[in-house]
């Protein structure tokens, strides 16, 4: 069964965050730090601040859903 994540990574030198999700937590934070994400491109370097596994990738979708939200009421 795969696994779904949602994570949340933070850029210190712009003060940004990124909520987003994957089924590959350490494949994505390597695309995000070699800036081949295309909102996170030149804005790092990234850091992992928390991530949240999920059962399935609909799951994953709407936690990333609900916690956008929650950023930007």
């Amino acid at each position: 069964m795969i696994k779904y994540y949602v994570y949340i990574i933070n850029s210190e030198s712009l003060s940004l965050y990124y909520i987003g999700h994957t089924s590959n937590l350490n494949d994505r934070l390597i695309r995000h730090n070699s800036n081949r994400s295309k909102f996170t491109k030149n804005k790092g370097p990234w850091k992992l601040i928390i991530s949240y596994q999920c059962n399935s990738k609909p799951e994953a979708y709407q936690l990333e859903l609900k916690l956008k939200a929650m950023k930007n009421p």
